[in-house]
């Protein structure tokens, strides 16, 4: 049999995922014999080995290493499909009936007056759906995007990736060094990456990347406003593109970062869509 249930999934990837059948069990709020049964059925139906088990836990064979990759896709589908339906359906009333609501993801900070341009031509659109903005951290909008939190994100690469995605560029700019206004730095009229990367007195902020935060002696960041006053403090520096300006506090600087590579912003959404209300707002998006 070809056709995996969606409960085997959802074991499976915790399993994969925490490597020990006794965290995985926890996980999922059962007990471990039957979690390691219904593993080995999975195996047995699939005739391949998904883990190597020894004594001192389990790691994934080939075989699993692709199970875990398709399994958390196909897990990320089903409840997407399910958010995604849920919000076709509660639309708020209006004067031709429920309109259409979307969830659009941006990164805290960034595409500021883009943001506000596309709020503002499809606010103008006759019909157009609601638009909900769902802020998020680094990196974030590709897994609301691939979950269903999102319907339509505002990516940026190089930092985000497009794949799996249908997409279209809407700006391309530059970067800027977000310090201290007090700083001996906040004078210069341009920094290199190198520069930034070894301060020693003003140590890069540390977003968090699909859950983790990379190592480093800078703080570890939760949200835009705390990142806006460790700077204002002198605690920390950030590199944003260029859009970001338009938030910026008295006591921030921003400097030119020429040498960075630019920052393109794509409007993405999920691959093959047929809703008509996302088609429309991409059409008002690729108009600004």
């Amino acid at each position: 049999m070809d056709t995996l249930e969606t409960r085997e999934l959802r074991y499976f990837v915790a399993v994969a995922e925490e490597l020990h059948f006794g965290r995985a069990a926890e996980r999922l709020g059962m007990a471990q014999p039957p979690l390691s049964r219904a593993i080995q059925q999975l195996e047995r139906r699939l005739g391949v080995r998904l883990l190597a088990r020894n004594r001192r836990g389990v790691a994934l064979t080939g075989a699993g290493e692709v199970l875990l990759h398709e399994g958390r896709a196909a897990l990320d589908a089903t409840t997407a499909a399910a958010r995604r339906t849920r919000r076709a359906g509660d639309g708020a009333d209006g004067p031709d009936g429920p309109r259409n609501r979307l969830v659009l993801a941006v990164k805290a900070g960034a595409s500021h007056e883009l943001l506000h341009k596309l709020l503002d031509a499809c606010a103008a659109e006759p019909g157009a759906a609601e638009i909900e903005v769902l802020p998020s951290g680094t990196c974030e909008q590709e897994a609301m995007l691939r979950d269903g939190r999102a319907d339509v994100a505002l990516l940026h690469t190089p930092y985000n990736s497009l794949a799996g995605f249908d997409s279209e560029e809407l700006l391309t700019e530059g970067q800027i060094a977000v310090l201290p206004a007090g700083h001996r730095l906040a004078a210069r009229k341009a920094l290199s990456p190198e520069d930034i990367g070894d301060i020693p007195d003003l140590p890069l902020a540390r977003w968090p990347r699909h859950g983790v935060y990379p190592p480093g002696p800078g703080p570890e960041i939760h949200d835009l406003t705390q990142l806006a006053q460790l700077i204002a403090l002198g605690r920390t520096l950030a590199v944003f593109p260029d859009s970001a300006r338009a938030w910026l506090w008295a006591e921030h600087a921003a400097v030119p970062l020429p040498d960075a590579p630019p920052v393109v912003t794509h409007i993405a959404w999920p691959a093959h869509s047929r809703s008509l209300a996302l088609a429309a707002l991409i059409r008002t998006a690729t108009r600004l």
